[in-house]
């Protein structure tokens, strides 16, 4: 090489980040009822009004489908390293969105002492300061969401779903009427799982929601 050549600059490789599933793999969704009597049960309108892929999108969720039958976890382990993860689509998600953290709970009256009462703290209306993200291993239930009309859109959470939600969306949860919920919760650096009922108004987690996905933007 002469003087005057410059040296080779080495490529580097852009992280390849993994995609969301296609609209058709998304949960089914569907606005339900303002009140309920049975919050396991479905609760859909009459007739039932469904919400696709993209009206999720817009308040910030997003959603791959996973292989929750190839791959095996333990039915609780508080923590879970995430680094031990032999999924290499969910050590990839892992690696994109910087999850640190990782536990794993069994939500049935046989794994969770205090069953009924826990479950029906987590239908508390609520948002966290933080994105909340949930691999469902195995069973079923129900994330329930407000929309930018603060409707409830419920939204039908199964076996391999992982969804997150956005830091400040108000959102409830709760299992099925199957009472079975096998779960992965993951987090970027300490986990902190500390709900803020409703109403937050002034709460710098739901201000900044409401100028991400709420608010007009101007062109």
């Amino acid at each position: 090489m002469s003087s005057s050549e410059e040296p080779e600059t080495k490529k580097v490789k852009p992280t390849e980040v993994v995609a969301q599933s296609p609209d058709e793999e998304w949960p089914e969704a569907w606005f339900m009822l303002e009140e309920v009597e049975d919050q396991k049960a479905p609760n859909k309108l009459e007739p039932n009004q469904p919400i696709d892929a993209a009206a999720m999108r817009e308040l910030g969720m997003a959603y791959w489908k996973m292989d929750a039958e190839t791959y095996t976890y333990p039915v609780k382990s508080v923590p879970w390293d995430p680094t031990d993860a032999l999924d290499p689509k969910l050590s990839q998600l892992r690696d994109d969105r910087g999850y640190s953290y990782a536990d794993i709970i069994t939500v049935h009256p046989d794994h969770l002492p205090g069953f009924e009462s826990k479950v029906k703290a987590f239908f508390e209306e609520h948002i966290h300061d933080a994105e909340e993200i949930r691999y469902i291993i195995d069973g079923a239930g129900y994330f329930d969401v407000r929309d930018k009309q603060d409707r409830w859109i419920r939204v039908h959470v199964k076996k391999g779903d992982l969804m997150t939600l956005p830091e400040g969306i108000y959102h409830r949860f709760t299992c099925d009427d199957t009472d079975y919920i096998h779960a992965m919760r993951l987090f970027k650096g300490q986990p902190i799982w500390t709900p803020f009922n409703r109403p937050q108004e002034e709460h710098p987690s739901r201000k900044k929601y409401a100028t991400d996905f709420l608010e007009e933007k101007k062109e």
